[in-house]
């Protein structure tokens, strides 16, 4: 059994490290497939430090049915029936008593403006979203709270 790496197999591990950006998004991605609305699968993650705080999900409210089990409930081209995964992150956050300000969210989706407005005053300050999805005023409110939109599309 060989207990020491190489220099050369740490080389070729370092080439295939990915960033810390595409790391997080990674898991974002990864935290979609939980998502319960098939008109679209959203995963959020929100980070200080380096250290993973929270994952949230588009789903139903707890311990009511799902878009995928009981239909999409549609209002103005909207399904209300899910709470979106910022929304869920940061309420995860608050939950289980994780203090979430200062930090970052990584969404595969930019938010939509009602959780910006959540994600503004829960004091994340770094939003990086893989998605451009809509709604182009949190372009302008986030230059207006000095919150830092990142897209990592592409």
């Amino acid at each position: 059994m060989q207990l020491r790496s190489t220099v050369k197999e740490k080389k070729e591990m370092t080439k295939e490290r990915v960033s810390w950006e595409t790391y997080f998004m990674n898991i974002a991605k990864e935290v979609s497939t939980r998502s319960t609305c098939d008109r679209k699968h959203v995963g959020a993650v929100i980070v200080r430090d380096k250290t993973l705080l929270s994952t949230g999900y588009n789903g139903s409210i707890k311990g009511l049915p799902h878009c995928n089990e009981a239909g999409c409930e549609m209002v103005d081209g909207h399904c209300i029936r899910t709470s979106h995964a910022e929304a869920n992150a940061i309420v995860q956050a608050a939950k289980n008593g994780v203090k979430i300000d200062g930090s970052e969210i990584y969404v595969t989706a930019s938010p939509c403006y009602n959780c910006f407005k959540l994600i503004a005053n829960s004091g994340i300050k770094i939003i990086f979203y893989k998605e451009f999805y809509r709604d182009q005023r949190i372009k302008e409110r986030a230059k207006e709270v000095g919150i830092k939109l990142v897209s990592l599309e592409g």
